[in-house]
């Protein structure tokens, strides 16, 4: 059992917090060179942005009229919907904008098929990826296809920034000192705005039952990505906001879940890298409680396992020139459960043999207390609330997150 122990505890030690930490030193000691800057003045790509939508008629108008506005040549951008066998006004709303937006209608055959259907009609150079449910920032179209002047890029995936942690960003965006400025212009100082900011993002926060922790989770991951990007690709994409180039896309599997990854590793295989644009933003909502989070979560472990048989190729050394980070972030994260379990099954077998394995017993024993209690306030939280507790389909520009 010592052997059981201590094998699961370095897999859970070394895919949190040993992985992220080989990254930092890789990416400090051997960078690769950040992607080339474009010419000034010179042209922009044209783009074809794609999105697959099932009754999403009430996004909709909001969601374009964000694309419609973004600071990008209206002659240079295609905006492709592709209706997946919707049964409300979906098709209706998509006709309103004329031949601003190329709709299409399928019968219901899941995202990825609607997907492949909306590029065999795309003519940009770059494909955009995006959801009907998040915002845009006004550069960010620019900001996402800028890394494409190196040959070597074949995708580049956005930020996405979650409402429990956007006040950060957008005062940074914004430019507080350019407001500040403004406001002592007009004889009135901070503290009134400040807490008015301070409240109105409390009220978001308040919205999501588990918003702080999924923020926490959400920096975590942003940050091995952009380590990962550092030392060469990117292991995925976010699926709100990822470009790609139109040449290397492959049509997707029928039963793909996570074309955010399967995509860009595609493209990673292919020889060209995947990177991080810091500034690309897309805006959205952290989940509303722990049961939508775990819904997320299974659909993401589901996807990572499906993609095993869809790309063999990926667990190749030598073929996948990221193994190593493909095996660290994906792959040994489906295999965390079963460490889990081993460390728990080995520190009650060995608990009474040493007093390091009686103390790493209560840990755990608290550590799973602990969360048994917080989706148990989840639980009441739920319960108590008189309705829902956030509408997705409310844009964020109105609580001013996109036009920060």
């Amino acid at each position: 059992m010592r052997l059981v122990f201590w094998l699961s505890a370095l897999t859970v030690a070394y895919v949190y917090a040993g992985y992220p930490v080989l990254l930092a030193i890789w990416a400090r000691l051997r960078p690769r060179p950040a992607p080339r800057a474009a010419a000034a003045g010179g042209a922009l790509p044209t783009i074809s942005i794609v999105i697959a939508a099932r009754n999403e008629a009430a996004r909709l108008p909001a969601r374009i009229a964000n694309l419609l506005a973004l600071d990008y040549p209206a002659e240079r951008r295609q905006i492709i919907v592709v209706s997946d066998g919707s049964t409300d006004d979906t098709m209706a709303v998509l006709a309103r904008y004329g031949r601003q937006v190329d709709a299409v209608a399928v019968v219901a055959a899941g995202k990825a098929a609607a997907l492949n259907t909306g590029i065999a009609h795309a003519t940009g150079e770059i494909l955009i990826f995006a959801d009907a449910r998040q915002m845009f920032a006004p550069d960010a179209l620019k900001e996402l296809v800028a890394p494409f002047a190196d040959p070597a890029i074949g995708g580049v995936t956005g930020t996405l920034l979650l409402d429990c942690e956007a006040s950060e960003v957008a005062g940074r965006r914004a430019g507080t000192e350019r407001r500040r400025a403004a406001d002592d212009r007009r004889g009135r100082g901070d503290r009134g705005r400040d807490r008015r900011t301070v409240d109105r993002d409390r009220r978001r926060r308040l919205e999501s039952t588990i918003g702080d922790g999924v923020g926490l989770y959400w920096r975590y991951e942003k940050q091995l990505r952009r380590l990962e990007s550092a030392v060469g690709s990117t292991i995925g994409a976010t699926g709100a906001i990822y470009a790609l180039r139109r040449a290397l896309y492959r049509p997707l599997p029928a039963d793909t879940i996570l074309d955010d990854v399967l995509t860009p590793m595609r493209a990673v295989l292919a020889g060209y890298r995947v990177v991080v644009s810091e500034h690309a933003f897309a805006f959205d909502r952290a989940a509303v409680d722990s049961d939508a989070e775990r819904r997320r979560k299974v659909r993401t472990l589901a996807g990572n396992v499906l993609i095993l048989g869809q790309e063999p190729r990926l667990l190749v050394p030598f073929v996948n020139p990221v193994w190593l980070q493909y095996v660290s972030h994906k792959v040994a994260r489906l295999v965390v459960p079963y460490a889990l379990l081993g460390l728990f099954a080995g520190s009650v077998a060995l608990a009474s043999q040493h007093v390091s394995y009686t103390i790493a017993l209560l840990a755990q024993c608290a550590f799973y207390l602990l969360g048994g209690y917080g989706a148990w306030l989840d639980c009441r939280s739920a319960s108590a609330a008189p309705g829902p507790a956030a509408d997705a389909a409310q844009p964020l520009a109105a609580n001013g997150v996109v036009n920060a």
